[in-house]
């Protein structure tokens, strides 16, 4: 056997030992851009730092990040300073960054806010556009990769809460080239095959992972998309365009399905206690029409139905009565006007009534004969006027003035000359 064999961890250890050694490593600087970054519940950063040709995993410890002036996230572009070693767990080297300052916002992240902003302001954010989940589906779709941790997820969890669901998978390519053409071709598919609900997503990764759900033609097919869409890329922490358009975001896959169907548990709940309710409506609704029967049952008119004819005899008695009593009145009264009519004095004594009027007539003529200025003129009296004006007093009289006198045959017209007062 040959001795020269030797452990992974001690072939391991001997390459830490040589870095460690390294006076170049023990003090590097970096520039790059952040990928994965995560804030440990201890204040730790754990990230990649990457640029175009490769990448190198970091960790920059708590009591370090205090210094840390900016908001770590992925896509921002940084300077670190730090030492490189060896993860004997994992055999990777890494850098153990004892300083970072930012260096601008990677390219990546600016074309995401970029096009964040701008299908925002067109619209395709808003809660109006929103379609509503279904409760309880028949069939829902999922676009995603065929094989990975996804749409295992996806499928076991839809099958522990809600098995009598039928799921269809649209395999799709969700990295890489030709990925967003082929989720863009798969939701329209989709779309056409009478859905109730569609997932589309996959699992986490960093952004240039996720970077296909952040294009803007997969954006505008989730939108323009008919069927309810829940999208579900990434974990707890990455939001991508997808997320914002799509009716509904989840933070998992297992997320999504656990929003897409319902808890059989749940429902066996909802549907004993529709049950109880419902049972209990039905005897509250029979007992309250056993009551209505036994007060009909007992009551008068079932038990005397005669009562309701003598009521409506005694009613047309009543009324009989009265028009009898009406007709009898109104008869007597016409009688008495006739009686008083017959006995008046006016056909008793025509003639009296007529001797009564010319007696008038006399009386008013006498009346009149008396005050005829005319008999006043008979007696020798004259009658003087000035202007037709009577004269009834001498001081209403000058001289010169032109009199007309009226007397018994004639008139004679005078001129004063001499007035005597």
């Amino acid at each position: 056997m040959n001795n020269n064999y030797i452990t992974v961890g001690a072939l391991t250890r001997y390459i830490k030992y040589k870095i460690d050694n390294d006076v170049n490593l023990q003090e590097v600087y970096i520039k790059g851009e952040i990928s994965n970054f995560k804030r440990h519940s201890r204040g730790h950063f754990y990230f990649t730092i990457k640029d175009e040709e490769s990448r190198i995993n970091a960790i920059m410890f708590s009591s370090q990040t205090s210094k840390v002036a900016f908001e770590p996230v992925d896509g921002t572009k940084v300077l670190v300073k730090g030492r490189i070693s060896v993860f004997e767990q994992t055999g990777n080297y890494q850098i153990y960054v004892s300083e970072m300052m930012e260096d601008g916002v990677g390219n990546l992240y600016a074309l995401y806010e970029k096009l964040k902003q701008d299908l925002k302001k067109e619209g395709l954010f808003d809660e109006s556009h929103k379609k509503k989940i279904p409760a309880i589906p028949s069939r829902v779709g999922v676009v995603t990769a065929p094989t990975g941790a996804a749409i295992r997820d996806i499928i076991s969890t839809i099958n522990r809460r809600y098995p009598l669901c039928e799921v269809y998978l649209f395999p799709s390519l969700v990295q890489g080239n030709g990925a967003k053409e082929d989720i863009v071709k798969n939701i329209k598919l989709a779309d056409t095959y009478d859905l109730d609900t569609l997932i589309v997503g996959r699992g986490g990764g960093s952004i240039e992972d996720l970077w296909a759900f952040n294009e803007e033609i997969v954006a505008r097919a989730i939108y323009e998309c008919n069927t309810p869409v829940i999208s579900a890329v990434g974990h707890e922490v990455d939001f991508t365009i997808a997320d914002f358009v799509a009716d509904q975001r989840a933070a998992t896959p297992t997320g999504a399905a656990e929003i897409a169907v319902p808890d059989k548990q749940e429902l066996q709940k909802l549907i004993k206690q529709l049950e109880l309710r419902s049972s209990k409506n039905i005897n509250n609704i029979i007992n309250y029409n056993k009551t209505i029967l036994e007060k009909i049952k007992t009551s008068y008119i079932l038990k005397n139905p005669m009562s309701i004819y003598e009521i409506k005899e005694q009613k047309l008695s009543n009324t009989i009565d009265k028009l009898n009593s009406y007709i009898v009145n109104y008869l007597d009264s016409k009688n008495i006007r006739l009686n008083n009519i017959k006995t008046s004095y006016i056909l008793t004594n025509p003639n009296k009534i007529y001797e009564n009027k010319q007696n008038k007539y006399n009386h008013l003529i006498e009346k009149l004969e008396v005050l005829n200025p005319l008999n006043t003129l008979k007696r020798g009296y004259s009658i003087t006027k000035i202007n037709n004006k009577v004269v009834t007093d001498v001081k209403s009289v000058k001289k010169d003035d032109l009199l007309n006198i009226s007397i018994k045959n004639g008139n004679i017209d005078a001129k004063v000359i001499n007035i005597n007062k």
